[in-house]
């Protein structure tokens, strides 16, 4: 089985995009030497290229030496296909969110990576059994779920399918602690540990929304400034991309046989429609300009000034700020009690709930 601490380890990543990228540059400047493949030409070099920028800023902030930006990027190698990933330890997919296409992604990597190559999921909330049953070996697929930026965001899930070789997650977490991040296991449930608790987060800040107790920017200062949460819902909803957010709120809620206290919000996929996906496109709940500084979106209604995409407040008596009491307690407390029936569901983590 692999061995994480090895000098000479060669990983895949399937998938160059925002989280593909991410994990790329990580295993890079851990010495890993990385393959990166994206079905869409060009896209594996545009990454490249992005963690170049990502790189030579930690140079200017001082918190990486010159010398480490070649060093890493001499690791990164861009390949033209999947059949380049024949020498590799270990391969860990960040493609679109959709079984299917990860089912067939496995399948086909299987037969071109050695019998001990590692097959890894960065999946958010689809079954890692699910994927891995489409192999003629499932024991050697697991989850690896990173967070976005993954260079800043230290944690990563590690996850282990029905079939998992308990090896294959052990080499895992200890590759992860290898590129400094803090592995966290846990058994495949739908949205496994942070999603699945997260769940009401957002859901339940679109709820408040819905029912214009107070606009969005409203909620997300709330839960900043009063509850301590680094970002508000809307902002984060903008920072992963409501296009993802909302597919894995659809996933949860039809792996949960339609649950009700899963169910997405109708507000969310008319903007998907409509492309305001967040940064990633300039404009979500809010509107990004090139020094990526949010602000939100307003129009003129009635002759008075409101936030885009929000619902009208019924009366001055029911403004955001009479309603901020009700804003924060219902998305603060149940995201709480969702994190107790996740630790619940989702064990081996209680240290890490």
């Amino acid at each position: 089985m692999l061995d994480p601490t090895r000098s000479d380890l060669v990983a895949g990543v399937a998938g160059a995009g925002t989280m593909g990228r991410g994990i790329a540059q990580v295993l890079a400047q851990s010495g890993v030497r990385t393959l990166v493949f994206d079905a869409q030409p060009g896209a594996a070099q545009k990454a490249r290229e992005a963690i170049t920028q990502s790189l030579k800023k930690l140079v200017e902030r001082g918190k990486l030496e010159g010398g480490a930006v070649e060093a890493a990027l001499g690791r990164i190698e861009v390949v033209g296909a999947t059949e380049a990933f024949k020498p590799c330890h270990v391969v860990v997919e960040a493609i679109v969110e959709d079984l299917q296409a990860k089912r067939e992604l496995f399948a086909r990597l299987e037969a071109i990576v050695a019998e001990d190559c590692i097959l890894a999921s960065n999946t958010s909330s689809l079954s890692v059994t699910a994927m891995a049953a489409a192999c003629k070996r499932p024991q050697r697929v697991a989850g690896y779920h990173f967070f976005n930026p993954v260079p800043v965001m230290k944690i990563v899930e590690v996850v282990d399918g029905v079939l998992t070789e308990p090896a294959v997650t052990e080499a895992l977490a200890e590759l992860a602690r290898r590129f400094g991040h803090d592995p966290v296991r846990c058994k495949d449930t739908p949205g496994f540990v942070v999603n699945h608790a997260g769940r009401a987060f957002v859901p339940e800040a679109l709820r408040v929304l819905s029912e214009g107790i107070a606009d969005f920017a409203t909620i997300d200062r709330i839960l900043v400034e009063a509850a301590g949460f680094r970002i508000g819902p809307f902002g984060l909803m903008d920072l992963v991309g409501l296009d993802v957010a909302h597919a894995v709120m659809k996933s949860m809620y039809a792996q949960y046989f339609e649950e009700p206290k899963y169910r997405p919000s109708f507000l969310a996929e008319p903007r998907v429609a409509a492309g305001l996906l967040g940064r990633k496109t300039g404009r979500g709940w809010y509107s990004y300009g090139s020094d990526g500084a949010a602000v939100p979106v307003t129009v003129t209604v009635g002759g008075r000034e409101t936030f885009a995409g929000t619902l009208a407040i019924a009366s001055p008596s029911h403004s955001a700020v009479a309603s901020s009491s009700s804003a924060g307690t219902t998305c603060v407390t149940r995201p709480i009690c969702r994190a107790v029936w996740a630790l619940r569901r989702a064990t081996d983590c209680a240290g890490e709930v």
